[in-house]
């Protein structure tokens, strides 16, 4: 199953087809990493902690 680099956390198939490079079988950062954010190609500290709706 893929999971995220950053902090392991289960991720689907399908975010993996839409938000890993390609021939990246696992992403570099997922939805539930507060610390880290998608940057384009790259990945980067957050600046402030994400809000969430819960």
């Amino acid at each position: 199953m893929p999971d995220c680099h950053n902090c392991g956390g289960f991720v689907t198939d399908q975010y993996v087809r839409v938000f890993a490079p390609d021939g990246m079988g696992n992403v570099r950062v997922c939805p539930n990493c507060e610390d880290k954010l998608r940057d384009g190609a790259e990945v980067r500290d957050a600046h402030s902690p994400r809000q969430t709706n819960r």
